[in-house]
C-alpha cells in the first residue's frame, strides 16, 4: 500500500515525468537501467523552486565523513546517524525511492582496531614494561580500517533501520566497476532490482581493496563527451544520481553549504542559490579534515549531475532533520537549479539588509521629508484610485473562484471609502511624525558638564505578515516610514494583484526622499517558517490574520520577537444597571459593524437579573434581524427549554455574523468569565452604575477595556494613532492597536567632557549630581 502511494503523487509532479525503474527477473539476462546513450542526455528538467523538491520521487543522499564522524575522528557519531536513518527511513516509508552513498567504514575500523590494539599492547605492558610505548591511533593502515569497518558499519545500518521495518542491501564499488560498460550496466541493474524489491542500496568505496578512485572519463564506444572524474564520494554520488536519473542529490557536509568565501572569513555569505553563472563568484577554503573531498569537489560534482537534470542541495548533514526540511521546500543548505530568479527579483536576504540601510537612511531625514513622503503615500491611494481598484478586482474575482470564505472576501475587498479613510489615517500619521525619531524622554545631568540623554530611536527592521488585507500594506508602510523603520512586507497570495500595485505608490513615495528601498514587498515563493529564521536581519516580526497563522508565527519563530495577538475573543457585559437603549445600539455595532474585525464582539454576557425582563428577547431580535447565528452558553442553555444551539466552546472566535450569548449571576462572574475564555483583547460593560464600571475598567485585564463603547473602537486610526501595524495583547513593549509608538525604542546619549569612571571613585575628585533637567 505505502509503495503505491508515490504513483499517485507521481501525478502531481507538474510536468516532471520521469523514467520509471525497471523491474529485471533475477533469472532473466541483465538489461541497462538507463541505456549508454541516454546515460549522456538530459533525461528530464530540473527543479527550478525549491517548492518543488516535495515531489521529488527518486533520491540519492550522500553521507560525507565529516557528518557520521564524531569531531574527535575516533568512531562514528551514533545520534546523528540515527537522525539521518529516520529521514531516509520515513522518505522510503512515503513511497519514496532512497539510495545512500555512505562513508565511515575507515573510522568505524579504526575504533575497533584501537581497541584491540589497546588491549594487545596492555597484555605486552603487562609481560614485558620494558617495551611498553605509546599508541597513536593515526598510524593504523586504512586498507586494513576499512576491512574491518565494513561489517561493523553495515550491522549498524541495519540495526537502525530494522527499527522502521526497512530492509538495506550493501553495494562495494571499486574502481574496475567503472571501466566498461558491461560491469557498469551490472552494477545499476543491480541497484534496479533493490528497489524493485523495496530494499535501500547503500554504496560504498571498497577501499579495503582499492585506492580512492580516480576515472578520467565516462565516455561510450565512439563517444567524445567526459564524464566526471571519480574521485572522492561527492563525485561517486553525482555519477550514481545521473546514472539513475535521480529527481534530488541531496550531499550531506560539516557546513551549511556553499558561501562566496571561506566560512570563516570576514564577508562569507551562504549562497542559497547557486546557477552556473555563480561559478566565478566563489572562493574554496581547505577540503574537510577527515573527508577526500573538498567543497570545490562538491560544487564541480554537483553541478556535473545539474547539467545531467539532477537536483542537488548541500547542506549540512549536522542539522535537524535536514533531509525533511528539504524535502519540504525550506531554504536549508544550497540549492543548484538551471533557473534564476527573474531579472527584477531581489533575493529576501539583500531586500532585508536593504532595509537595514533605509532605515539608517529615514533616520538621516528631518521630521519634514519623513511627513512629506508619508503625505505623499496618502495623496497617491486618492490620485491613483482606478489603478488599485483594477488590480483588487483582479484579486476578487480569483478569490470568488476559488470559494475564499466570505469573511476573508470582505477583508480582501477595497473600495473608493476604504481608499479615502486610508489617505485621511496616512494624514494624520504624517502629521504627528514631527515627534516621533529622536524625541527626548529623559534628561540628567550625571555630575559637572556630564550630561545624560533618554532619546526615540526605530527598532530597526520590521517582518509584518498580513493575509487578505491589502489596506495593511500603505497602513504599514506608513507607519514604517514615519518611524524611520525599514520594513519587509509578505502578503497572502490571495491579495498579490493589489499588493503589487500598493507597493508601486509606496516606491514612488519613498523615491522622493531617496530611500525606495526601505520597505519591500517579499513576492518571492519564500516560506514564512525560511524568513522567521532570518534573526540577522530582522529585528520584530508583526503577523496580521487569522489565528493560526499568528499563532503558528509565534510557534515558530524561536529568535524573534513577535508583536501580536492569536485571537480576538472580545465580550460585550450587559449590567444589571445597563439603558436598554444603549444595550442594543452597543451590541448591535459590536457584532455587526465589520463581523470578521478581530476587534468584533464574540461573546455577549448578560446578568441573569435582566431574564425575566425584555432585554434578552430584545437582544436576540436585534441579533436575529442582522442575520447574526446565536449559540447559547452552558447557563443560558439549562434555563431555556426551545433556544438556540449549544456553542461548542466559549473560547472561539467566529469572525462572522455568529455569536454565543451566556448568562452571568454577578459582576464578578462577567469578570471571572472573560478572564477564563476571553484573549485579552477588548472587552465592554454597559451600565449606568460609575461604581460597577470602575470595577469592570480596573479588573478586566485585556488591553483594550470599555464603558458604555463599542469593541470596534479599539483600533489604531480611531484613537487617533492614525492606522496601526496590528493589536497587541503581550504584556510588555506594547499593548493595544500599535502604532508609530509601539515601533519605536531608546537609546542613550552621554556627553562629556574628559570624565573618567575612576574619577568618581574614593579620592577621584569628582561628585555625582543625578539631576534631572527639563526636557528640550
Amino acid at each position: 500500500m505505502l509503495r503505491n502511494s508515490f504513483y499517485l503523487a507521481q501525478s502531481l509532479r507538474n510536468g516532471f515525468s520521469r523514467i520509471a525503474w525497471r523491474a529485471v527477473s533475477s533469472h532473466g539476462p541483465r538489461q541497462p537501467l538507463v541505456s549508454p546513450e541516454r546515460r549522456l542526455e538530459k533525461a528530464h528538467p530540473t527543479f527550478t523552486e525549491r517548492s518543488q523538491l516535495k515531489y521529488a520521487r527518486r533520491l540519492v543522499v550522500k553521507l560525507g565523513s565529516a557528518v557520521i564522524t564524531r569531531e574527535d575522528n575516533h568512531g562514528l557519531a551514533l545520534g546523528r546517524l540515527a537522525s539521518i536513518v529516520e529521514q531516509v527511513a520515513e522518505c522510503h516509508l512515503e513511497g519514496r525511492e532512497v539510495m545512500m552513498v555512505t562513508s565511515g567504514a575507515v573510522a568505524f575500523g579504526k575504533q575497533k582496531l584501537a581497541q584491540e590494539l589497546l588491549m594487545s599492547l596492555s597484555m605486552r605492558e603487562t609481560l614485558n614494561p620494558k617495551d611498553s610505548k605509546e599508541f597513536d591511533g593515526a598510524t593504523l593502515e586504512p586498507r586494513a580500517a576499512a576491512a574491518v569497518g565494513q561489517s561493523g558499519l553495515m550491522s549498524l545500518y541495519d540495526a537502525m533501520f530494522a527499527q522502521y521495518g526497512v530492509k538495506i542491501a550493501q553495494v562495494l564499488v571499486t574502481k574496475p566497476d567503472f571501466y566498461n560498460e558491461e560491469t557498469r550496466n551490472n552494477l545499476f541493474c543491480t541497484l534496479s532490482e533493490l528497489i524493485s524489491l523495496n530494499i535501500v542500496p547503500i554504496i560504498n568505496t571498497n577501499d579495503a581493496v582499492s585506492p580512492p578512485m580516480f576515472i578520467r572519463d565516462d565516455e561510450p564506444a565512439g563517444g567524445a563527451r567526459r564524464g566526471i572524474p571519480i574521485k572522492d564520494n561527492d563525485s561517486l554520488s553525482a555519477m550514481l544520481a545521473a546514472e539513475v536519473q535521480a529527481d534530488l542529490l541531496i550531499l550531506m557536509s560539516d557546513v551549511d553549504g556553499i558561501y562566496n568565501k571561506p566560512p570563516w572569513e570576514d564577508g562569507a555569505k551562504l549562497m542559497h542559490t547557486y546557477t552556473s553563472d555563480d561559478s566565478n563568484s566563489i572562493e574554496f577554503g581547505k577540503k574537510s579534515k577527515v573527508g577526500t573531498g573538498g567543497m570545490d569537489s562538491k560544487v564541480k560534482a554537483a553541478t556535473w549531475a545539474l547539467d545531467r537534470g539532477v537536483s542537488v542541495v548541500i547542506c549540512n548533514g549536522m542539522q535537524e532533520k535536514a533531509i525533511k526540511t528539504i524535502i519540504g521546500g525550506r531554504k536549508v543548505g544550497t540549492f543548484f537549479t538551471e533557473a534564476t530568479e527573474s531579472a527584477n527579483a531581489v533575493p529576501v536576504e539583500v531586500m532585508a539588509e536593504n532595509a537595514r540601510t533605509g532605515s539608517r537612511q529615514m533616520q538621516a531625514l528631518t521630521p519634514a521629508q519623513r511627513a512629506s513622503a508619508v503625505n505623499t503615500l496618502a495623496d497617491l491611494l486618492v490620485s491613483r484610485e482606478k489603478f488599485i481598484l483594477d488590480a483588487n478586482a483582479k484579486d476578487l474575482a480569483e478569490a470568488q473562484k476559488s470559494g475564499l470564505a466570505k469573511p476573508l472576501l470582505s477583508r480582501l475587498s477595497l473600495n473608493p471609502a476604504k481608499l479615502k479613510n486610508l489617505s485621511v489615517g496616512l494624514k494624520q500619521i504624517a502629521e504627528d511624525s514631527h515627534k516621533n525619531v529622536g524625541r527626548v524622554l529623559r534628561r540628567t545631568r550625571l555630575a559637572d558638564q556630564l550630561e545624560l540623554k533618554q532619546v526615540t530611536v526605530p527598532i530597526g527592521v520590521l517582518l509584518v505578515i498580513f493575509e487578505s488585507r491589502p489596506d495593511s500594506l500603505p497602513q504599514v508602510a506608513a507607519l514604517a516610514m514615519a518611524s524611520a523603520n525599514g520594513l519587509l512586507l509578505k502578503g497572502g497570495k490571495e491579495a498579490a494583484h493589489s499588493n503589487k500595485a500598493l507597493m508601486e505608490l509606496v516606491k514612488e513615495a519613498l523615491a522622493t526622499v531617496g530611500a525606495e528601498h526601505a520597505v519591500s514587498l517579499v513576492s518571492t515563493r519564500e516560506e514564512i517558517s525560511d524568513l522567521l529564521s532570518m534573526e540577522n536581519h530582522i529585528d520584530l516580526i508583526i503577523p496580521r490574520g487569522s489565528s493560526d497563522l499568528v499563532r503558528s508565527i509565534q510557534q515558530q519563530s524561536l529568535h524573534i520577537p513577535v508583536l501580536g495577538h492569536a485571537e480576538g475573543v472580545c465580550h460585550v457585559y450587559i449590567d444589571r444597571d445597563a439603558d436598554l437603549q444603549k444595550a442594543l445600539r452597543i451590541a448591535r455595532d459590536a457584532k455587526c459593524d465589520y463581523p470578521a474585525a478581530c476587534n468584533a464582539m464574540e461573546t455577549l454576557l448578560i446578568h441573569e437579573d435582566l431574564m425575566s425582563g425584555a432585554i434578552f428577547g430584545d437582544v436576540c431580535n436585534m441579533l436575529k434581524r442582522e442575520g447574526v447565528k446565536i449559540y447559547a452558553g452552558p447557563r443560558l442553555n439549562q434555563q431555556l427549554t426551545f433556544g438556540p444551539p449549544a456553542a461548542k466552546s466559549l473560547k472561539h472566535e467566529y469572525g462572522a455574523l455568529e455569536c454565543c450569548i451566556e448568562v452571568v449571576p454577578s459582576l464578578d462572574e462577567a469578570i471571572n468569565h472573560i478572564h477564563t475564555y476571553g484573549s485579552s483583547h477588548t472587552d465592554v460593560i454597559v451600565t449606568e452604575n460609575d461604581a460597577a464600571a470602575k470595577q469592570f475598567l480596573g479588573s478586566v485585564d485585556s488591553a483594550c477595556v470599555f464603558h458604555n463603547a463599542s469593541s470596534r473602537f479599539a483600533d489604531g486610526f480611531r484613537f487617533g494613532l492614525g492606522a496601526e501595524v496590528g493589536i497587541s495583547t503581550a504584556r510588555i513593549h506594547a499593548r493595544g492597536p500599535v502604532g508609530v509608538e509601539g515601533l519605536l525604542t531608546t537609546k542613550w546619549i552621554l556627553e562629556g567632557q574628559d570624565h573618567a569612571a575612576a574619577d568618581f571613585a574614593e579620592g577621584g575628585g569628582r561628585t555625582w549630581l543625578h539631576e534631572t533637567l527639563p526636557l528640550d
